[in-house]
C-alpha cells in the first residue's frame, strides 16, 4: 500500500465513522414510541416528533449546499456534527412534549446539512469507479447505526431505568468525530458556481421523469419513517408486548435494511437495475399487505425483515436514474432529490390520522401501502433516454 493510499484511508476513518452519525436520524422511530407512552400522546400527536425531523431536508438542502460553496464541505459537515450533539443534550436537560419537539428539530436539521455535504466530501477523497463503493459503505455503517438504536434504548431501560441514556451513548460519537474533522486537513476540489438555486432545482419538477422519482423519493422515505415508528406499536397492539421488547421490531427491519444495502451493490452488479427495482417494489408492497392483517408473531416478523430488505436499496435506484435522465443538471437534480427526504414529514401524520380513524395499527400501515403502490408503478415505468447536455 502506498503512503498515498495510507493517507486516504486515515482521512477516511472520521467520515465513515460520520455516517454512523447520519444514522442517528433514525432514533427518532423508537423515540417516538418512548415519548408516546410517557406523555400519553394520542398516534397523531405522537407523530409529529418525526414529522419535525424530516420537515428541514425541504427547508436546508439547498440552503447548505450554498453554504458548502462559502466555506468548504469539512466546515459544513462540522456544523452538522455540532446541531446533532445539541440535539442529544437536550432530552438529557429537560425532557418535556416541548423540549422533545426542540431535539428533534435540532437532529432534523443537523443531519439534512450532514447528507448535502458528508457525501461531496468524501469525492474530495476518493474518485472514479471507487467512489460509488465508498458511499456504499458509509451508508452500511449509517444503518449500523439505525438498527442498534433501539437495541440501545431497550438496554438502558432495562438496566437502568431510564431509555434515555440512548442519548448519552449516542453522543460520544459526534464529538469524537468533530474532534477528528477539526484536525484533519483535507482538499477540497472549488465548488463556487455549481451550487444550485432554488429556482433551478424547482424548475426541474416540470420535467415528468423527474417529478415522478421526487414523488418515489418521498414514498420511499415515508414508507421508511413509517415502518420505523409502526413496527413496534404492532407488536404492543396484537401481541401485548411492552415497549423495550416491541422495540426490537425496528432493530429487525434495520438489519435487514443493512443486510439489503450490502447485498445490494452485488446483486446490482450482476442484474438490471430496472428488474431489481421491480423485484424490490413488489416485495415492498406483499409484504406491507399481509402486515396489515397479520397477527402471528413468526409472520409479523418476516413481514418487517422483508420490508427492510425490500427498502434498502430504493432510494440509491431512484437517485440514480433521476441522474441518469439530466447528467448536464447532477447538482441541481441531487439537491432535490434530497428535499424528498422530507417525504418522512406527511407521511407518519397521515397515519396517525389513519390509525387514530380506525383504531388500529392496520390503519397506519395501509397508508404505507399506497406509497409502495406506487413506487411499482415507478418502477415499471418506461425507462426515458437521458438528456443531451
Amino acid at each position: 500500500m502506498s503512503e498515498k493510499q495510507s493517507s486516504v484511508i486515515v482521512k477516511l476513518i472520521p467520515i465513515m465513522a460520520a455516517f454512523f452519525v447520519m444514522g442517528f436520524v433514525d432514533l427518532v422511530g423508537i423515540a417516538t414510541n418512548y415519548v408516546k407512552v410517557d406523555f400519553a400522546l394520542s398516534d397523531s400527536t405522537a407523530n409529529l416528533l418525526p414529522s419535525m425531523v424530516f420537515l428541514w431536508f425541504l427547508i436546508c438542502s439547498v440552503p447548505t449546499g450554498m453554504l458548502m460553496n462559502k466555506i468548504g464541505r469539512r466546515k459544513t459537515v462540522l456544523i452538522s456534527l455540532v446541531l446533532t450533539i445539541v440535539a442529544l443534550i437536550i432530552p438529557m436537560v429537560s425532557y418535556s412534549f416541548a423540549s422533545m419537539m426542540l431535539s428533534f428539530a435540532f437532529l432534523g436539521i443537523g443531519n439534512a446539512v450532514l447528507q448535502v455535504s458528508l457525501n461531496p466530501l468524501v469525492s474530495a477523497l476518493v474518485t472514479g469507479e471507487k467512489l460509488a463503493s465508498t458511499l456504499t459503505f458509509g451508508q452500511f455503517v449509517k444503518a449500523i447505526a439505525s438498527f442498534s438504536a433501539p437495541i440501545i434504548a431497550a438496554w438502558a431501560a432495562a438496566y437502568f431505568g431510564n431509555w434515555k441514556y440512548l442519548y448519552a451513548v449516542f453522543i460520544i460519537f459526534p464529538v469524537i468525530v468533530f474532534i477528528a474533522l477539526s484536525l484533519e486537513k483535507i482538499k477540497e476540489e472549488e465548488t463556487t458556481g455549481k451550487v444550485s438555486t432554488f429556482t433551478e432545482c424547482f424548475s426541474l419538477l416540470g420535467d415528468g421523469v423527474i417529478l415522478l422519482c421526487f414523488l418515489g423519493i418521498i414514498c420511499h422515505v415515508g414508507v421508511d419513517v413509517g415502518v420505523n415508528v409502526t413496527a413496534p406499536k404492532i407488536l404492543t397492539e396484537r401481541l401485548g408486548f411492552d415497549l423495550s421488547k416491541a422495540g426490537y421490531a425496528t432493530s429487525l427491519y434495520f438489519l435487514f435494511r443493512t443486510i439489503g444495502s450490502f447485498l445490494g451493490a452485488i446483486i446490482l452488479a450482476r442484474m438490471a437495475m430496472k428488474k431489481f427495482f421491480i423485484f424490490s417494489a413488489v416485495l415492498l408492497a406483499a409484504a406491507m399487505a399481509v402486515l396489515a392483517f397479520a397477527h402471528a408473531q413468526w409472520i409479523i416478523y418476516v413481514c418487517i425483515a422483508a420490508l427492510g430488505f425490500a427498502n434498502s436499496n430504493i432510494f440509491s435506484m431512484i437517485f440514480s436514474r433521476a441522474l441518469l435522465h439530466k447528467p448536464e443538471k447532477k447538482n441541481e437534480v441531487s439537491g432535490l432529490m434530497i428535499m424528498g427526504v422530507f417525504g418522512g414529514t406527511g407521511f407518519p401524520l397521515l397515519m396517525g390520522f389513519a390509525s387514530d380513524a380506525v383504531k388500529a395499527q392496520s390503519g397506519a400501515v395501509l397508508v404505507m401501502l399506497v406509497g409502495a403502490a406506487y413506487l411499482i408503478f415507478l418502477a415499471a415505468g418506461k425507462e426515458k433516454k437521458a438528456s443531451k447536455a
